[in-house]
């Protein structure tokens, strides 16, 4: 899991792929320089970078996911919760709770997942 981590700048480029998956390598470079006024060579370069992190692949010029947005940021979430919390969930919640108040709309949808896990 440790590998599966990207700064704020290749998470920008990784929404692309994500938002546009398949899309060949010459789509994804002319994209990141629209969205991100990146040359060729610095798309080609950080593509690699997440590719050898198992993140994406680029298989005879088509670009794909091998992690989901959705199970990268779990991990992401996870691995967090883990190293600052000591994996207690509760404790994140505790603290994040104690500078910044839930809407009433969070509040129920933590009942929910709460009922749902009891109900197992």
């Amino acid at each position: 899991m440790s590998a599966y981590q990207m700064g704020p700048v290749e998470s920008k480029f990784a929404e692309i792929i994500w938002e546009n998956e398949p899309l060949s390598s010459a789509e994804l470079a002319r994209r990141s320089l629209e969205l991100l006024d990146w040359k060729k060579s610095t798309t080609y370069t950080v593509l690699k970078r997440l590719c050898d992190k198992g993140i994406f692949q680029n298989n005879r010029g088509t670009v794909t996911s091998l992690v989901s947005k959705e199970e990268f940021y779990a991990l992401q979430s996870e691995k967090f919760v883990e190293e600052n919390f000591h994996g207690s969930l509760a404790a994140f919640l505790i603290a994040f709770t104690t500078r910044k108040n839930l809407s009433p709309d969070e509040v129920e949808r933590l009942r929910r997942m709460v009922d749902e896990y009891k109900e197992g």
